[in-house]
C-alpha cells in the first residue's frame, strides 16, 4: 500500500475530533486536569495556523487551550497536537497553492519546531523575514520575547 502524502493525512480525521473519559485513569486526570482530553482533527489545527497574520506568532499549547475551551474538554492532547501540526506544516509544502504560514507556530515558550519542513533552519528564515528575532539556547532556538507577538484566538 502506498504510503500517504500530508495533504492526504490532513484531510482523513478517521473518527476525529472526540474527547477521551480518562476517568478510570487517575494518573492522566492529574496531568491533564480533568476528565475530558479533547483528540483534535488535524484540519482544527490547520483552520487556526491558515489565521496567524504576519507579525504574529502562536504556541501549540495555546492551540491546544483554545480548542479545548471550544470543546468543553479540560486539556486537549498533547501528543496528537504535536502530529498534527507537522502534518498542517507538511501539507502545506506539499501544495502549489493555498499555504499556510506554519512557521508562525511555534512550540511552547516560542520554541521552534526541528521536524517542520527544512528543520530549524527554514523556520528561522521565515520568522527572520517576518521581523521576530532568532535566539539560541544550547541547542535550542526560540523567538526572542515571543509573548509580545502572541496572536490572541479569543
Amino acid at each position: 500500500m502506498a504510503k500517504k502524502t500530508y495533504n492526504e493525512k490532513l484531510n482523513s480525521p478517521g473518527d476525529l475530533p472526540k474527547i477521551e473519559d480518562l476517568s478510570e485513569k487517575p494518573e492522566a486526570v492529574a496531568r491533564f486536569g480533568g476528565t475530558k482530553l479533547l483528540v483534535a482533527a488535524p484540519l482544527q489545527y490547520h483552520e487556526i495556523m491558515s489565521k496567524i497574520p504576519e507579525g504574529k506568532i502562536i504556541t501549540g499549547d495555546r492551540i491546544r487551550a483554545y480548542l479545548a475551551e471550544q470543546a468543553g474538554a479540560d486539556a486537549t492532547c498533547p501528543l496528537t497536537a504535536g502530529i498534527f501540526t507537522n502534518i498542517c506544516a507538511h501539507a502545506s509544502e506539499e501544495r502549489l497553492d493555498n499555504k499556510i504560514p506554519w512557521w508562525r507556530t511555534l512550540k511552547a515558550k516560542g520554541e521552534l519546531n526541528e521536524k517542520y519542513p527544512g528543520g530549524i533552519e527554514e523556520q528561522k528564515i521565515h520568522l527572520e523575514v517576518d521581523g521576530f528575532t532568532v535566539i539560541q539556547k544550547g541547542k535550542r532556538f526560540f523567538v526572542e520575547n515571543y509573548e509580545e507577538s502572541l496572536f490572541d484566538l479569543g
